[in-house]
């Protein structure tokens, strides 16, 4: 057996080598395709694998032509709010589930996990339809209240919850601990990997997000940076001048790309943690 494991151990190596670069191949074509003059790159009639005159001029056009860094502002606005209030909810709901005790708990997270049954274009009207009747378009709040909840997470959050001791939560009302300071001096410590992975999880959706911002903003002042691409695209410069469009995309990829690298552990932590159960 030993013999033969050793014997596919390379194989193995090789596939996953192969695999890499198959996932940072679009990455690596970004990045090229963001450093290429606009006429050499349309000039190319057989697409080129590098580059030996790398210009920075894409970079500059998409913070000149477009308010691309207003937009990274409203994003990082928008992200932290709608962040920090998500992770909130979470936290409160999925203690509720896990530890209090209250009639009809079963079937009311029975019908809460129902909800993502329900196709998300039907979701994004009734929210459309919902904030518009509020005269909450081209606003923050518009922006952020359809996101401050997620089942998923609240899920994730319960079955991590679910797994702490109970001896733990009744020594700490024998020794006169509320509820409260129990989910947050105890509950959340204990399973900080999977609220770290639900937070980052989080702040990756919001920072692409492009539905919703699209179909509730019309006002510059309150665009994202998914607005941001499409007024490239739209702007007269941005359908043809494929290299501007890749360079707005990298700008808006480094955080996340940076974000991901220094979590990477805590998130495969948290997720693995959150899917076992005993």
């Amino acid at each position: 057996m030993m013999k033969f494991l050793r014997k596919i151990k390379p194989l193995t190596w090789v596939l996953l080598v192969l695999w890499a670069l198959v996932v940072l191949f679009p990455f690596y074509w970004m990045v090229l395709t963001s450093v290429k003059d606009y006429g050499a790159y349309n000039a190319e009639y057989v697409p080129s694998f590098f580059t030996l005159s790398p210009t920075l001029e894409n970079y500059v056009q998409v913070f000149t032509e477009v308010d691309l860094g207003r937009y990274l502002l409203n994003t990082l606005i928008f992200t932290v709010i709608t962040t920090g209030l998500m992770v909130f909810v979470t936290i409160l709901a999925a203690f509720a589930f896990a530890r209090m005790q209250f009639r009809g708990k079963n079937l009311l997270f029975t019908a809460f996990l129902a909800l993502m049954m329900i196709p998300s274009e039907l979701v994004v009207i009734t929210n459309f339809q919902t904030i518009t009747e509020w005269n909450m378009r081209n606003t923050f709040l518009g922006l952020i209240l359809p996101s401050v909840t997620s089942v998923f997470y609240i899920y994730l959050l319960r079955e991590t919850f679910a797994q702490v001791p109970d001896s733990l939560y009744y020594a700490a009302k024998v020794d006169g601990t509320s509820d409260w300071r129990y989910l947050w001096k105890v509950m959340v410590p204990i399973c900080r990997p999977t609220v770290v992975t639900i937070t980052i999880l989080k702040v990756i959706e919001c920072w692409n997000l492009y539905i919703w911002p699209s179909l509730i903003t019309d006002d510059p002042k309150y665009f994202l940076v998914s607005n941001g691409i499409q007024e490239i695209r739209e702007s007269g410069f941005g359908r043809a001048n494929i290299p501007a469009m890749m360079a707005a995309v990298v700008v808006i990829s480094i955080p996340l790309i940076v974000l991901f690298l220094i979590y990477r552990r805590q998130i495969m932590s948290g997720v693995a943690r959150g899917g076992t159960k005993g």
